[in-house]
């Protein structure tokens, strides 16, 4: 991870007028904002958070380590993600570390197909062609602080369209109970209760890109280890859910 300076120019600037959203978006925020927050509450009962809970049975946290080892992945949407963190001095500001979520080929809709940009290769298992959707950075008390999108290299992704990657927005789900059904509950709720956000950060994504490989027409754009973060926002769930509320209340 680049440090806090380097990668503020990434920052966007987003102001969503919730009202403006389509009442049946709210209401699929809404629902997902109160499943965070019941996560967040039953956890809490015995002071636990989602970080806590998903690296119990862990004595040791290793840096770059994945958690759980082996990732988690859902076999009937596809859906994929782990928790891991970089060396102390590469993290966020007050991070502890971050997830990284994922769509696999075989829960895509058909006609979504990898970008054709310079230097791809479709992978020998074509379900290994799978697409980042969106990280998110958690807090030393295991709390989601910001969200982010990385370069192509940064996972190994392959890469895809911000407006492919939007679409399989609504195709993550994690749908089972292991390691950890809160954590799954929680993962698969917290993109559908920044949908609006992760959408503003996927445009951002491939403007940055595009802006990064004008400016350096000699090198990879997507394996050029200057670009990592490419986009990011700070969020807060309070704040979310209390957004998404009022403007279901101004609906009527």
């Amino acid at each position: 991870m680049r440090t806090e300076p380097e990668i503020r120019k990434f920052e966007i600037a987003l102001d969503i007028n919730f009202a403006a959203l389509p009442r049946a978006d709210l209401e699929a925020m809404a629902e997902a904002g109160q499943e965070v927050v019941e996560v967040h509450r039953v956890l809490a009962k015995t002071g636990d958070n989602v970080v806590g809970e998903l690296l119990k049975g862990h004595e040791t946290f290793y840096e770059w380590d994945h958690y759980p080892p082996g990732d988690v992945y859902d076999r009937e949407s596809h859906g994929q993600f782990y928790y891991h963190a970089h060396s102390a001095e590469q993290r966020f500001v007050n991070e502890h570390g971050h997830f990284h979520t994922f769509l696999r080929p075989r829960g895509m809709p058909p006609g979504i197909k990898p970008a054709p940009v310079p230097g791809f290769v479709m992978p020998d298992d074509p379900d290994d062609a799978l697409s980042h959707l969106i990280a998110i950075a958690m807090t030393k008390q295991g709390f989601a602080f910001r969200l982010f999108t990385v370069n192509r290299w940064v996972t190994g992704e392959v890469w895809y369209r911000a407006a492919d990657v939007i679409t399989l927005l609504d195709y993550f789900k994690i749908d089972h109970a292991q390691p950890s059904w809160p954590v799954n509950r929680w993962i698969t709720a917290m993109v559908r209760l920044f949908r609006p956000q992760i959408v503003a950060l996927l445009e951002a994504r491939d403007h940055a890109v595009a802006s990064w490989a004008e400016q350096h027409p000699d090198r990879d754009v997507f394996e050029d280890r200057e670009l990592e973060v490419t986009s990011y926002i700070d969020i807060s769930v309070e704040d979310q859910v209390r957004s998404v509320a009022r403007a279901l209340m101004a609906h009527g």
